[in-house]
């Protein structure tokens, strides 16, 4: 038994520690839109245009005027145009501007955490995003949580491959090795101990 234990271990299935870079905050200019998306679309010189809206499920919304338009898949800029676009059947040359207000992304942007997190969700990724940032907007994991068996879940290449946590150790004891940065679509698996 201890020779099959040994093997186990010696498995390398761990990730490098996140190093610390300046973080970007909300969507950059490259952002691509997606569901449930709350994007903010003003009309110069129409405000009676101007609203917010969510993206719906299935990446369209509705605006006066313009009835489902698909926004997911388009940059603020390319949605603006698009909007533009569709305006100047009403109004002569309308200038639009796009702003992403609250931001989900497409969901192979999003980073899943399920099983005994505090509260298991799909959070948007940020750049330079850590397990740390995940936890923080997770609340960490429950009580009975075995954070240190969980695993993250990453598709390289078109094939997944599984990599071991120890959230325990950075969430508990401050282990900062144990911060790895996380990727578009990771997903985050905390088991719950055997008591």
């Amino acid at each position: 038994m201890l020779t099959v234990l040994a093997g186990c271990t010696g498995n390398d299935n761990s990730l490098p520690s996140a190093q610390f870079v300046p973080i970007e905050e909300g969507p950059g200019p490259n952002y691509v839109i997606g569901p449930l998306d709350n994007i903010q679309i003003f009309v110069w010189r129409n405000p009676e245009l101007s609203t917010s809206v969510t993206v719906r499920p299935d990446g369209r919304f509705s605006v006066p005027l313009i009835d489902d338009m698909v926004a997911t898949g388009r940059t603020p800029t390319q949605l603006a145009r698009d909007i533009e676009e569709k305006l100047s059947q009403y109004i002569q040359s309308p200038i639009v501007t796009v702003i992403v207000a609250g931001f989900q992304g497409p969901y192979a942007q999003q980073v899943r955490v399920v099983g005994s997190a505090t509260r298991p969700q799909a959070i948007a990724y940020r750049a330079n995003m850590t397990l740390l940032d995940v936890m923080i907007a997770v609340g960490g994991t429950t009580e009975f949580a075995a954070g240190n068996r969980a695993t993250l879940a990453r598709v390289i290449d078109g094939s997944q491959k599984e990599y071991g946590l120890k959230i325990d150790n950075l969430l508990k004891d401050g282990d900062v090795k144990a911060n790895v940065k996380i990727m578009p679509g990771d997903v985050i698996i905390i088991p719950e101990s055997f008591f």
